[in-house]
């Protein structure tokens, strides 16, 4: 179904009513086509969030000057300068080989479920691991969470209070927890930001 940027714009101010002024909504790109940006643009759409190197360079490069870009998928240390380049804030620091090659401010990712199959700094490790990222100068805003996938919206509040906890020990005010599912609790919790697609495009 082509994107409408009539349904997307009533989705997007919908959603920041929501979930209020101090909640930046970032609009995840994996499954938008480059074409498909221009609509996001028409949306009135002003952050948007990819995925993965190859296509935030082709869809920058058509639509640099109309959105703020922010990384939101794996950081491989190999491809770290080239996010830099291209976008305001990495959502998904987890390694220091990758930390050490990062020019932008960046949100730590925290794996509180302990999902073998996601990234994501343990929270045991946390405190050491940003003393070390910093040392290598990364200028550290926040953290960033993923819960383990559930029918219910609610199932995901313990991972952002956990979260949100984590960040207030270290003295971080960004939060990055929140996709079309749970943004509503993700926003009761103190995210700053929501990662979001089908709620956002009415697919």
């Amino acid at each position: 179904m082509p994107l409408s940027a009539e349904t997307v714009r009533a989705n997007y101010e919908r959603i920041q009513s929501e979930v209020g002024p101090g909640v930046t909504v970032v609009a995840a790109t994996k499954y938008v086509s480059i074409d498909e940006l221009s609509v996001l643009a028409d949306a009135g759409v002003e952050v948007v969030g990819e995925n993965r190197l190859q296509d935030l360079a082709a869809k920058h490069q058509r639509y640099g000057d109309s959105f703020a870009w922010h990384f939101i998928g794996n950081l491989q240390s190999r491809k770290a300068r080239d996010v830099s380049a291209l976008c305001a804030l990495c959502h998904s620091l987890a390694s220091t080989s990758a930390a050490g090659r990062l020019t932008i401010p960046a949100l730590v990712e925290v794996n509180l479920a302990g999902e073998e199959t996601k990234a994501g700094v343990a929270p045991e490790i946390l405190p050491s691991f940003l003393e070390e990222v910093r040392g290598l100068g990364v200028d550290v805003r926040g953290l960033m969470t993923m819960p383990p996938p559930a029918e219910d919206p609610e199932a995901s509040r313990p991972y952002f209070r956990r979260l949100r906890e984590l960040a207030a020990e270290h003295g971080l005010e960004q939060l990055s927890m929140g996709t079309s599912q749970d943004y509503r609790v993700a926003a009761e919790e103190g995210a700053t930001l929501v990662r979001l697609g089908s709620v956002l495009y009415g697919r």
